[in-house]
């Protein structure tokens, strides 16, 4: 089965853990690229959901992996 995945800040993140979603806290925008690329490899993820401000942030190369891939579904949320 696939898994929803938040990837935000360390802030927001225990909201998103106290509904039951599986969270990943990063400190920096920068670090979220490389944390994506990985999550992306699993097998089991079925839909990142990216802080907006993370989102924005991440690199080019990896954009383009999204945009080029059908799973997991990468997709921004509005936080505060």
């Amino acid at each position: 089965m696939y898994k929803v995945i938040v990837i935000t800040d360390p802030e927001t993140a225990d909201g998103f853990r106290l509904a039951g979603v599986d969270v990943v806290a990063a400190e920096t925008p920068e670090s979220v690229s490389e944390r994506i690329a990985a999550l992306m490899e699993e097998e089991n993820t079925g839909i990142l959901a990216v802080n907006q401000g993370y989102y924005d942030a991440i690199d080019q190369r990896i954009m383009e992996k999204i945009e080029s891939v059908y799973r997991p579904i990468v997709v921004p949320i509005p936080v505060r």
